[in-house]
């Protein structure tokens, strides 16, 4: 390691301004808050449609176990309305895997490429601060020199260190000046960006509830032909649940 004449601390000389630091964080958080938010809604669209896939599976298995079920051998109307349920699920989940491969297009990649551009932009805001703490050591060092007493060697090195610190200084106004430039309007962009997405978003949802009504509403017009209603067939469940509690290998000892 070169051996150092003084310990370099901070510049006396105010390097950025108050101002221009409290912008330079103010817009820093913003993207880091949209890089957050950006990633959670990722996260949280693939759980989504994750859970989609899993719920139309789940509907398919139950209709296929329902079909396996013996009284379809005994009752042909069952037998008729297992059928109908099965096809109805098979619908749903044709559909579902298709409104999931849209949404998988339209919104999850486009969410994951935009998290994609952030680690370039940290890496920006990591090189300004190294370009920053360059330029307040060199600062710091051009001053210590201006302190000493101005003799030939002194001065030689006071106009060393002030050449030092040119490129470095320009160096950093030049990557503070960009980012200031470019953070708000990155930030701005995300409206334009995300838009097409969430619009796709919406559509996908409403096709496949249009379908979905289409289903089921075939699908109770197919088995619901007693035209019970939900409390009718409640209490219907219940008289026949009383008649098995009255058989006697049921019945309390």
């Amino acid at each position: 390691m070169s051996w150092i004449p003084f310990k370099i601390g901070q510049p006396r000389k105010q390097i950025v301004s108050k101002t221009v630091e409290r912008d330079f964080e103010r817009e820093y958080e913003k993207l880091q808050k949209l890089e957050e938010q950006t990633k959670k809604l990722h996260k949280d669209m693939k759980k989504s449609t994750e859970a989609d896939l899993a719920m139309s599976k789940a509907g398919v298995k139950i209709s296929g176990d329902l079909l396996g079920n013996p009284l379809c051998e005994q009752d042909q109307a069952f037998l008729e309305s297992m059928n109908a349920l099965d096809t109805a699920m098979k619908r749903m989940d044709a559909f579902n895997q298709e409104k999931v491969n849209q949404i998988q297009k339209t919104v999850i990649d486009p969410l994951k490429k935009y998290s994609s551009v952030f680690p370039s932009l940290n890496m920006a805001v990591k090189r300004r601060e190294q370009a920053l703490q360059d330029y307040k050591r060199l600062q710091s060092k051009v001053e210590k020199y201006e302190e000493k007493e101005k003799t030939g060697p002194i001065m030689v090195k006071l106009h060393q260190a002030r050449e030092e610190l040119k490129p470095v200084r320009e160096d950093f106004e030049a990557k503070n000046k960009q980012l200031l430039d470019e953070m708000p309007k990155f930030y701005n962009s995300r409206i334009d960006y995300f838009q097409p997405s969430f619009e796709a978003l919406i559509r996908a949802q409403v096709a496949y509830f249009t379908e979905m009504h289409k289903i089921f509403t075939e699908l109770t017009d197919q088995i619901d032909q007693g035209g019970l209603t939900d409390d009718q067939r409640k209490l219907e469940n219940e008289a026949k649940l009383n008649e098995l509690r009255a058989l006697s290998i049921v019945a309390d000892d």
